[in-house]
Parts: C-alpha cells; structure tokens; sequence
C-alpha cells in the first residue's frame, strides 16, 4: 500500500504511464513517447525514471550500456493506492463524502446516471447474495 512507496508526483505519472503503456522502455523510447507539447529534456526523463526505480514502481536493468525499465507495479494497484490515500487524507478514508462531492460539484449526464444505477443495482445484488447464505 502507499505506506510502502513513496506517491507519484505529477510528472512522475506521466513518465510511470508511459513505461507502463510501452511494457519495457529505454529513456530515449520514454521521451519521444512524451507528448510533442512537453519540451522534456534527456536528463530529466532519466531522473524521474531512477526516481521511479528508487521508489519501487520500476525495474531497471541494464543491457549493454543502456538501460531498460519495466513496470515494477500495475496501473490498477497505483490507482487504488493513490486513491486510498486520496479518501485518507481529504474525507477520513470515506468514499460517500467524494462521490457526493463530485456529483454536487460536476453534475452527471443521463448515460452517467444509468451506470451509475446499475453499478449500485449489482452492488446491492451481491450484498443481498451475502445476506441470503
């Protein structure tokens, strides 16, 4: 969990979302990954990449003189332990307070809505199958 790496800066993202899309990547792959509006210099590419090696999202290994980096850490696990940490820190660990917020404050289209309903709908399903065994 996040008491285990240190969390992600935002630049730090964008490079770790880079290695992961590419699945294994030299710094020269990560910076002309980068978007063409990012003017990235060559050694700040590499910084954030032993940043993120020394903060255990990456593996680096060295072949020849280059290195390659791989992901150390999927997506999805960063996702949940940036979100907990998210929940932890602004609404005392509690998702209700955020998803009200983010429906009071940015509204939710029709499409949105049915998802939403049916999201619930499968939740309140497999609590009911929990309640009946």
């Amino acid at each position: 969990m996040m008491a285990q790496r240190a969390a992600l800066s935002k630049a730090e993202l964008e490079i770790a979302r880079i290695v992961w899309s590419l699945g294994r990547a030299t710094v020269r792959q990560v910076l002309e990954a980068m978007p063409p509006d990012r003017q990235v210099e060559y050694k700040t590419v590499q910084t954030f990449l032993r940043r993120l090696q020394a903060k255990g999202y990456l593996h680096a290994r060295r072949e020849g003189k280059t290195i390659h980096y791989r992901p150390r850490v999927r997506p999805t696990q960063v996702v949940r332990e940036t979100v907990q940490d998210f929940l932890a820190r602004l609404f005392d660990g509690e998702a209700l307070p955020l998803v009200e917020h983010l429906i009071a404050d940015r509204g939710l289209s029709t499409d949105e809505i049915a998802k939403l309903r049916a999201l619930l709908n499968q939740l309140e399903a497999k609590q009911d199958d929990l309640h009946t065994r």
